[in-house]
């Protein structure tokens, strides 16, 4: 089976998942990344687990600024029920919060408990934003899936005021120059999530939505290309931790350690897809489980 076989067999499976993902609810918003749980027993895997999804967390190379109060302006996210939604669930953090509501001057730092919080934030620009990844490729405009609105990034986002689709590439929050969209292009054509077969290129799902928007954020703040796989890893390993955890017992049964990998070769097809990653799995004598991983419904 050819790598444009295997990445065809997933597209229909994101048409379905949306639509159980209209059915569950704005529930399905909430979680978003692993909720991590005891760390795993052994030292070795511990040292391994700091290594990958360190608890002090990492910096994003971008300006966050009033971003998160404009989406909320705009209706992308519709603030009350974003909140309300977390009330539930033992509430947002502080630093979130700030995110929404106000000019955010300081460093955006993803780690293992705010995660899920960021995926949301991300997906919601993600899919706001103008972009022509958006508009004018054959993938997710592709009629051959009835349109762009029934996939899990587009029907999945039930938090925005008016619908997804009113609001689908329809905010200019960020314009790239054709150098910085040319990089966009490049690296969101070389990063896969292991829920499905697709690049961030088609971002069907929340995480490629998420990632997507992420990518432009950091094109905007002149981060290069190769950076932007380094960061890329690192945040799709606060997303999917069980993953990237299994993949580092792989590369090291192989010699290679952790931080001397090629990020953007672990983010390609062979690991960092679904199918690549159930490759891996298979090669590796007890797969890592620290509390399970995100799924497309965040």
């Amino acid at each position: 089976m050819t790598e444009d076989t295997q990445t065809n067999y997933w597209k229909p499976a994101a048409l379905i998942l949306a639509l159980i993902l209209v059915f569950v609810g704005i529930r399905a918003v909430a979680g978003g990344a692993a909720q991590f749980g005891a760390a795993p027993g052994s030292a070795d895997m511990q040292a391994l687990a700091q290594e990958v999804i360190p608890e002090e967390g990492v910096t994003l190379p971008i300006r966050w600024g009033d971003i998160g109060a404009r989406m909320v302006e705009a209706g992308v996210i519709d603030g009350e029920a974003l909140q309300n939604l977390y009330a539930g669930r033992g509430g947002m953090s502080d630093d979130t919060k700030a995110l929404l509501s106000a000019d955010y001057q300081k460093q955006v730092v993803m780690t293992r408990d705010n995660a899920g919080e960021l995926l949301n934030l991300l997906w919601a620009f993600g899919l706001g934003n103008a972009n022509p990844i958006l508009q004018d490729t054959t993938e997710m405009m592709n009629p051959d899936y009835g349109g762009a609105g029934n996939f899990a990034s587009t029907g999945g986002w039930t938090l925005a005021k008016g619908g997804p689709m009113g609001h689908y590439g329809a905010h200019s929050f960020v314009t790239l120059t054709p150098e910085q969209q040319a990089r966009v292009n490049s690296a969101s054509s070389n990063i896969y999530r292991p829920c499905c077969g697709n690049s961030t290129h088609f971002p069907d799902c929340n995480h490629g939505m998420a990632m997507l928007g992420l990518l432009e954020l950091m094109a905007a703040n002149g981060v290069s290309e190769d950076e932007m796989y380094k960061v890329a890893l690192q945040v799709n390993s606060y997303w999917f931790p069980d993953t990237y955890l299994t993949i580092a017992q792989y590369l090291a049964s192989e010699g290679t350690d952790w931080e001397d990998a090629d990020p953007k070769a672990v983010l390609g097809y062979e690991y960092s897809s679904a199918a690549g990653y159930q490759r891996i799995m298979s090669l590796v004598t007890k797969p890592a489980q620290v509390g399970g991983g995100g799924s497309c419904g965040a």
